[in-house]
């Protein structure tokens, strides 16, 4: 049974929309990312925008559309799927959340072809009609009515409408002055040959909805476009001089302004459908557009397919349209879509590159970046760089999704191709280092006076002393021998300031109240005589202490150090450890060693308020470290207490600030030794808890819950808040041996960096011996209007991602050659050493037309085996030609195996030098149509290789060498026998198999070698499927070891079209039947935007079969929303499922964790 968890979010945006979503007088931009919809809006500085809202629903999105019901205050949006479903939505300004209006499907896909193009949705600009482009040669028409009391729908019933015009490229609403709403449609005729538009109404003079029947609708009808038009833009009617007249008996007739512009690659042509006038504007230079918005009434910007920018201008006299100019603006991301923010800013949004938001100068029209947002899609191949620090015991960590796994991946295309690093975490960049300084106990922030607005001094404690570090504006740092009359000859335990400008310094030998001098101490409270202090904790109210581990102390901040409570423990126990809240006063929690409980205490007499035992079962573990803040907002929850026990577990607890009781116990494993918490301040008033362990982790609230997640700190030993003039908003972190400040993150981000490559990296292979990535490019330019495309394969170091030596051009000794797989691995050589060295395998295929020679020998493609030389430059060492395309490779027992266009061959390699290697064909397979993908089995039983066929699933053979003088042989041991457009191919484990394909669908295959027929042992039979909704391009097997309680065991990650990374995990047989048992619960339970089935999303489907649900796959994203529910939502779940609702919790966080 498997289990999916999202790794990194999808980031390609398809569809983008502004409307009055959220507020009536504010605009907001919606976008589309697969199954996810997001809202954004203007940042409080400049022209960014920051993310308001995100939704995932049960459904990839489809179209996107704007509606305003008639008497809402704001608008509706409509939100389609791929799978015909529709849906309205609302804001809900109370919940602050999206909910549901109407919804409706449409159950006739079965029965018809889908359109040429995307799924479209328009709406008329009188906002009356709904029409909805789905099918070849159909309309559904929607009108949009006015609410009825009582029933919130405003969409009528779907109508269906039949249209002549089958292949419609674009189509579009014009602007009209009647109540009649016109639709123009730019269609294909006679298979593509001729290009034409013609124009109807949508209703006829009774409103009802016309017929469309080209001899008496059809009002406009004009042909002679450019082939290679593809968009329709409406122009709106005039306004003021500008408004349209009509000259009765006019001679010639002139196109005004009202019409419909055809956008094509070489002319513009311009359409006045009332006048029936054309205008016609020949572009100086083709250009294929892509995309297009409105600028004003008369300015339109238009991207093109190579990232420029265009400004298309109406030339008009008064209301006269004149003629049409197109210029260049400039260079920007590939755009998908675009979208007009007002104010001359434009959202950019992207499938293949960083979508961005750009402002154009109204007058000079010059253009400038604004903002750049991270898209790693499409995501082409990827190699898995490291997986965190797992030396010895720390392999049983088995984390993924906290930022343990870093993944480079090849994204973009062309000019928008770059390597991108993706990891999830949360980021700390060092700011820079400030000392270089062994066994660093503490560090404390404090502020030298009053009148100081930030920090500006650090308290450094060591061992046996305390150093002091001042810092002025300017960012100047100088070690001082003396700071405010603060002990430096001994050990600090805690520093902090207080009000009134005093300073609390507690010592292993004393407490200090500490002024400004010139005595300095205000105040003071020594131990008993043979008493040192071992932890302290304060905030402004008390400073509770602990003497010898074994006396708690309580002192009175406000009266002078005061002693206002002592307390012996009893029974031989001893403190463990304590703290003191800084937002709650009147209260500390100590922790205890012999019982291994907590208390919390009344600091006026140390009195227990509320004791929790925390041992479970035979367990022995002791809490070592406490912290009590407000981490999610006091709205929706109190204050959260977490307890770092010995053995690496962190306790959390829900408290109640009526009486302190502590409830809503869950359990979350950082490591295998105890945790130090450090509490940091966030700007919305709200606290983190920075825990130092083996894997430093940052907890912090998150959309209503506690998320842990992983720091790119593996060295901290502990950390402080520090905010100075010169370094805002920053955090002092002591490692092993520096001292540095850092900046992190709030929250848990994937943290993406980019090296930007100018083509497609359309392979990528990772070398850890040599530390450096293979990678194979395309790229492509324009040279006087023709499009030159060259391929290379070069070198990328690991770690900054930056090009390293020279790369090897193709395409000089063959012509036109493009690289289609590249791999890394240990051939067998017979020279030097004799030992197996690392090399990287090129495949590539031949574009043979006008090389002759090639032609002769029906030569389409080579394998060429490239050495790294001492300057980092590849060479190449050997080379095969071949008689196919050689589109994948693989390697078994030191063999190549090469997947050519229609066969798979095995060819033994030998290196005798380091400029030579010679090819030796061993065994030969014929597929059923193209080989798509590779994936190599080592057995005890023998080897097997998977091939994934482009339409006839996945096929296993099994290699025999020869023997003998006879050739080697590929037999066929086992195939799968249903239809499958294959994208990619995995071998998880013996006899079983994870292969996807083009529509978005996984399944796991598994071979029974054992069976009892030899159609059992022939027959790979599906054990679990599922839809994925995006396409997966590629599957990388990992190698985890997991721990023995593991719920899941992960077995690879896969990369998507869209940008998503998920990894995919084999449940252990212990705990399948709970996960699905809580899949099934929480589908029924969960209502998600439109009423949308999880099982219908998740079901299986393609064009030969399609199920009601998934079979035997549980969905991770879902599952991890068990944290975000209400616990009320929680126990209704968990009724009749067998573990309770805190156990659940815990097992989901783990998942989340894993």
């Amino acid at each position: 049974m498997a289990y999916l968890a999202p790794i990194h979010r999808p980031s390609s945006v398809r569809h983008a929309l502004k409307l009055k979503l959220l507020d009536p007088d504010e605009e907001c931009l919606v976008l589309a990312k697969a199954n996810r919809i997001e809202i954004w809006t203007a940042a409080p500085e400049g022209n960014r925008l920051e993310m308001r809202h995100s939704k995932a629903i049960f459904g990839t999105v489809s179209m996107l559309a704007k509606i305003r019901p008639m008497g809402a205050k704001t608008d509706h949006l409509l939100i389609g799927t791929i799978r015909f479903q529709y849906f309205t939505v609302f804001w809900d300004p109370e919940s602050q959340q999206l909910e549901t209006s109407q919804q409706f499907s449409d159950g006739s896909e079965k029965h018809m072809r889908e359109s040429q193009s995307r799924d479209l949705c328009m709406v008329d600009p009188t906002g009356r009609y709904l029409v909805l482009e789905l099918f070849e040669g159909v309309l559904n028409l929607i009108k949009i009515l006015k609410p009825r009391k009582g029933r919130g729908d405003y969409l009528d019933k779907a109508e269906q409408i039949r249209i002549t015009e089958l292949k419609v490229r674009a189509s579009t609403f014009l602007y009209t002055e009647t109540k009649q709403p016109k639709i123009a449609f730019l269609y294909e005729e006679e298979e593509g040959k001729c290009l034409r538009l013609s124009t109807y109404r949508l209703v006829d003079d009774k409103m009802q909805s016309a017929s469309f029947d080209p001899r008496k609708d059809r009002e406009n009808d004009i042909g002679e476009l450019c082939p290679g038009a593809s968009h329709l833009i409406p122009v709106p009617k005039g306004e003021g001089s500008q408004k349209r007249y009509i000259v009765r008996n006019e001679r010639v007739v002139k196109a005004q302004l009202g019409g419909v512009i055809v956008v094509g690659e070489t002319k513009m042509t311009y359409l006045d459908d009332e006048s029936k006038a054309v205008v016609e504007f020949a572009m100086e230079e083709a250009a294929i557009f892509v995309a297009w918005e409105r600028y004003d009434d008369l300015r339109y910007l238009l991207a093109d397919l190579y990232h420029n920018l265009h400004m298309l201008t109406i030339r008009v006299d008064g209301a006269d349209v004149m003629g049409i100019d197109v210029r260049k603006l400039g260079q920007v991301t590939k755009a998908n879509v675009m979208v007009n923010m007002g104010d001359g800013v434009f959202y950019i949004g992207s499938h293949e590159c960083d979508s961005m938001i750009v402002r154009i100068d109204p007058e000079s029209e010059a253009m400038e970046p604004v903002q750049y947002m991270d898209n790693v899609a499409p995501i082409l191949d990827f190699a898995v760089m490291d997986m965190g620090n797992r030396e010895g015991g720390a392999a049983q960590a088995n984390e993924y999704s906290s930022g343990q796994a870093r993944l480079v991946t090849a994204s973009g295309a062309f000019e928008g191709g770059s390597l991108r690093s993706v990891r999830s975490g949360v980021g700390l960049g060092d700011v820079g280092v400030l000392a270089d300084l062994e066994d660093i106990r503490e560090v404390f922030a404090l502020q030298s006076n009053e009148e100081c607005p930030s920090d500006d001094a650090l308290i450094v404690s060591l061992p046996t002393e305390t150093r002091i570090f001042t810092f002025d504006p300017e960012g100047n740092i100088e070690e001082v021998d003396s700071f405010r009359g603060l002990a430096l000859d001994h050990h600090t335990l805690l520093a902090m300031n207080l009000a009134n400008d005093l300073i609390l310094q507690v010592t292993d030998t004393g407490a200090a109240l500490l002024g400004r001098g010139p005595a300095f101490v205000a105040a003071q409270w020594l131990p008993p005589e043979g008493h040192l202090i071992t932890a302290a904790s304060a905030n402004e109210g008390h400073v509770l202490l602990s003497t010898n581990g074994l006396t708690l102390v309580s002192l009175d901040v406000q009266q002078g150090l005061e002693e206002v409570a002592v307390q012996t423990l009893s029974n031989n126990d001893q403190i463990a450890c304590i703290h003191v809240p800084g937002q709650i006063p009147g209260i500390g929690i100590a922790g205890f060693w012999k019982s291994g409980s907590i208390s919390i205490l009344d600091l006026t007499n140390l009195e227990v308020i509320q004791s929790e035992e925390l041992r479970r079962k035979n367990d022995a573990s002791i809490p070592r470290a406490i912290a009590l803040t407000q981490v999610l907002p006091e709205a929706i929850s109190g204050p959260s207490l977490f307890v770092a026990m010995e053995d690496g577990i962190v306790l959390t607890f829900n408290v109640d600030k009526s009486d302190y009781s502590l409830s809503g116990r869950k359990s979350v494993v950082l490591g295998t030794q105890q945790a130090r918490f450090h509490v940091l301040l966030r700007d919305d008033g709200l606290f983190n808890v920075f825990a130092t362990c083996e894997h430093p982790s940052l907890i912090y609230g998150s959309e209503g819950r506690i998320v842990y997640s992983a720091v790119t700190a593996q060295d901290a030993v502990c950390v402080c808040s520090f905010d100075s003039q010169a370094f805002p908003e920053s955090i002092v972190v002591a490692t092993s041996n520096q001292l540095k400040i850092s900046q992190i993150d709030t929250e848990r981000r994937t943290h993406v960096s980019t090296l930007p490559m100018g083509e497609t990296i359309r392979r990528i292979a990772y070398s850890p011996a040599e530390r450096l990535f293979g990678i194979g490019g395309i790229k492509r330019r324009l040279f006087k209007g023709e499009e030159i495309v060259t391929c290379s394969f070069s070198l990328v170091e690991d770690v900054k991602l930056g090009g390293i030596g020279e790369p090897y051009v193709l395409g000089q000794e063959y012509g036109a050659e493009l690289i289609e797989c590249v791999i890394r691995a240990d051939l067998p050589i017979k020279h030097g050493d004799f030992l197996p060295a690392e090399r990287f395998i090129v495949g590539t295929s031949l574009i043979y037309e006008e090389n002759e020679s090639l032609q002769e020998n029906d030569v389409r493609g080579r394998i060429m085996v490239f050495a790294v030389d001492s300057n980092k430059t590849p060479h190449l060492v050997g080379q095969m030609l071949l008689k196919g395309a050689c589109r994948k490779l693989a390697v078994l027992n030191g063999q190549i195996i090469a997947a050519l266009t229609k066969t798979v061959v095995i060819f033994d390699y030998e290196e005798t030098t380091e400029k030579f290697a010679e090819f030796t064909k061993l065994a030969t397979y014929r597929t059923s149509t193209c080989p798509i993908d590779l994936a190599v089995e080592k057995t005890d039983k023998g080897n097997i290789i998977a091939v994934a066929d482009l339409m006839k699933s996945l096929s296993l053979l099994e290699y025999t060498p020869g023997s003998g003088g006879l050739q080697g042989q590929l037999t066929e041991v086992a195939r799968h026998q249903q239809a499958f457009w294959a994208t990619a191919v995995a071998n998880i484990e013996e006899n079983l198999y994870l292969e996807t394909d083009q529509d978005g669908n996984l399944i796991v295959l598994r071979r029974n070698p054992e069976g009892v027929t030899l159609t059992d042992r022939k027959r790979l039979e599906v054990i679990s499927e599922m839809n994925l909704g995006e396409m997966v391009n590629k599957i990388q097997t990992i190698d985890v070891e997991p721990t023995p309680n593991a719920m899941v065991n992960p077995k690879a990650f896969l990369a998507t079209t869209e940008g998503s990374i998920y990894l995919f995990s084999l449940i252990a047989p212990s705990a399948q039947d709970l996960l699905m048992r809580l899949q099934t619960r929480m589908a029924q339970t969960i209502i998600t935007l439109g009423g949308l089935d999880f099982n219908t999303y998740r079901s299986f489907k393609n064009t030969e079969r399609e199920t009601t649900e998934p079979f035997r796959f549980v969905d991770g994203e879902l599952i991890e929303r068990f944290l975000d529910l209400d616990e009320e939502v929680q126990k209704e779940i968990c009724k009749g499922l067998g573990p309770s609702v805190e156990d659940v919790r815990n097992l989901v966080e783990e998942l989340k964790r894993h």
